[in-house]
């Protein structure tokens, strides 16, 4: 793989390699790319495995080498604090509502008009704002990543006012990016990789124009990534931002005063955030642009001219103040949004739609969504302006042998293309397990028959288990039954998906050693447990997504539209990348062992069964219990851990 990553850098190409588990993908670009001595972006998936990269595979690296290389970790502006938002954050003008819908009434000193909890998280943020030097929120382990005083006190690409910022000398992400831009090597996200690639950090030099080859890693991800970056968004959050930023008193002192008329712009506009709010509520998690109600064409509408009126009574005075450019700016890009959203669905020539419109809705409010159907032909035109090489790699891109889905679907099917099987041995280490006699997954009863089908091999593993679903209804029906059957004594702690953050559920599972972990979505990649604690992962059935989800719908209709197989050209692929994944989490190092149960009677009923099977590592295969019940036996035998299962 080495070889052909050097091949790749040194002749400017694009290279896509699957790298099962074990390969050491990692090392394999690396070594090349510092050998290389070419300017690199490295991109991946996760915060921790770009910290991971950083902190540990580099530096491990070139010092074997013996080629110090300058290496700088970028993130996203979400991760860096702002000190103009600190400061519009700690201003009395948070009476104003800074923080509408966290206000409690009580007094915090300078936290006036924020609650408890997160005057508290202000306060200490402002402490550590004394002491940092890198301004990474990671930093600050006392409080959480999840916290909602994070979004007060960082920028967006809508707030951020750039160079025209008073503390631009002191601004963490400028400080970062200049590093970055200093340095050999930067480790970035996807996510910094695409904005990058649209140039839509205004105000900041960019990345990408100096390096001579980008490695993108868990390169599965890049095409859902892309698809959120070609894509806009409109939200009741935004709309509510405006209003808080533009009506704070730390901003009215700056910007001498707004008139009468433009405050009233403001409150009508918090009114429509509330309407559009109320007009999407109670539709569904995610609802199609035609079943948008007439209440919320309204919201657009007028949002759009109270926007447009704000943005046309400051043109005059934002000319000299830059503070209040931004929040006109911001007010037209928006209006613009509204435009979007309000108007009919673009087509193009072959009369299949291109783009699709959709909403979503949480406790936060509305979100109106309008994103490309299919990313293959922009993604491939920005790879092809940043020129020099590609190397896209990851555990799971190929389709049985065929990489060639994959290379479609980022508008590179000429790219070299590569494949590279685990060197750990799944003949022996791993055995996998298709329990008969299961309804198919459309029954009401299967969840319950997957239990009780998963309960023998748990208790032959002794815990030590993933259970794995493809729905959070599955999910919760699942930990239901089990905590009603363990009731009395629970055999093995369980731990469930929700009730603590990943990283904290992980920990625990790890710790100990024996436990039960019931996951959907997250749980599926990403997550590295080696060792003994996991020896069993059931899968409750093949992760086809939810057809009826309008930008899926919007991809299968189009495959249809041009007279290809959607089940087949674009479901069975990415379920079949999917369960990779999910498999994947298994066998880890050359010690791990375990079975895999997958709960799903089509892999040996319909055809397509065999290329989901012919996708995954080579192991032996059964569908009997008793020599699963074996196999684990004679493997925790081995391992010394007999004594510690039922």
């Amino acid at each position: 793989m080495a070889e052909y990553v050097a091949q790749a850098i040194g002749g400017r190409s694009a290279l896509i390699v699957e790298a099962g588990t074990g390969v050491g993908k990692t090392f394999a670009y690396l070594v090349p790319a510092l050998l290389a001595g070419k300017r690199i972006i490295i991109s991946t998936g996760t915060r921790s495995l770009q910290d991971q990269l950083f902190s540990r595979d580099l530096p491990m690296i070139t010092a074997v080498l013996g080629r110090p290389v300058r290496i700088a970790l970028l993130k996203g502006r979400g991760n860096y604090l702002c000190g103009h938002r600190l400061a519009l954050a700690m201003s009395p003008g948070m009476s104003q509502g800074q923080a509408r819908g966290h206000t409690h009434g009580h007094t915090h000193g300078h936290t006036y008009g924020l609650s408890r909890e997160l005057a508290m998280s202000l306060r200490k943020v402002n402490m550590w704002s004394m002491q940092t030097r890198k301004g990474d929120i990671g930093e600050l382990a006392a409080v959480a990543e999840s916290d909602p005083i994070w979004p007060l006190v960082t920028s967006t690409r809508d707030n951020c006012l750039g160079v025209e910022c008073s503390l631009f000398d002191r601004c963490h992400l400028v400080a970062a990016r200049r590093e970055a831009l200093a340095a050999d090597i930067v480790v970035v996200n996807h996510y910094l990789l695409m904005a990058d690639l649209l140039l839509k950090e205004n105000g900041f030099g960019d990345l990408l124009p100096g390096a001579d080859a980008v490695i993108v890693d868990e390169a599965h991800q890049l095409p859902e990534v892309a698809t959120q970056a070609f894509g806009t968004v409109l939200s009741a959050r935004q709309l509510r931002e405006l209003v808080r930023d533009v009506t704070s008193e730390q901003t009215l002192a700056k910007i001498a005063g707004l008139s009468k008329q433009q405050l009233e712009c403001m409150q009508g506009l918090e009114q429509q955030s509330m309407l559009g709010t109320q007009a999407l509520s109670g539709l569904g998690d995610n609802v199609d642009a035609d079943k948008w109600p007439d209440l919320l064409f309204d919201v657009l509408a007028d949002s759009k001219r109270l926007l447009q009126q704000f943005a046309d009574s400051t043109a005059t005075a934002a000319e000299d103040q830059a503070e209040l450019r931004g929040l006109r700016d911001r007010a037209l890009e928006l209006a613009e949004r509204c435009e979007l959203f309000s108007g009919n669905q673009q087509q193009n020539d072959d009369d299949v739609v291109a783009a699709v419109r959709w909403s979503t809705f949480n406790k936060g409010g509305f979100s109106l969504h309008h994103a490309p159907v299919d990313v293959a032909k922009p993604l491939a035109e920005l790879v092809r302006k940043q020129g020099g090489a590609w190397i896209f790699t990851s555990a799971t891109l190929a389709v049985g042998t065929d990489l060639q889905h994959y290379a479609r679907r980022i508008g590179l099917p000429d790219a070299n293309q590569q494949l590279f099987g685990s060197p750990f041995d799944y003949g022996q280490q791993a055995l996998l397990y298709l329990p008969r006699d299961l309804d198919l997954p459309s029954s009401p009863q299967h969840t319950q028959q997957v239990l009780a089908a998963a309960l023998p091999i748990i208790s032959a593993s002794g815990g030590r288990a993933f259970l794995l679903f493809t729905s959070y209804r599955a999910l919760r029906e699942a930990a239901e039954r089990l905590r009603t059957l363990w009731a009395e004594s629970a055999p093995y702690p369980l731990l469930v998906q929700g009730e603590a953050p990943r990283d904290v559920l992980l920990k625990r599972f790890r710790e100990y050693g024996n436990a039960v972990l019931l996951g959907t979505g997250s749980f599926w990649e990403g997550v590295d447990v080696k060792g003994h604690a996991l020896c069993v992962v059931v899968i409750d059935k093949l992760p086809f997504a939810v057809p009826d989800e309008p930008l899926i719908k919007a991809r299968l209709a189009a495959i249809e539209q041009r007279g290809g197989n959607s089940f087949l050209e674009e479901q069975v692929p990415q379920a079949v990348m999917t369960l990779k994944q999910g498999v994947g989490r298994l066998i880890r190092d050359r010690n791990d062992f375990g079975v895999i149960m997958l709960c799903d009677r089509r892999l040996t009923t319909r055809n397509y069964g065999r290329l989901f099977l012919d996708s995954l590592p080579p192991m032996p295969r059964t569908e009997k219990l008793n020599e699963v019940r074996q196999f684990l036996q004679r493997h925790l035998q081995a391992a010394n851990l007999l004594e510690t299962s039922s």
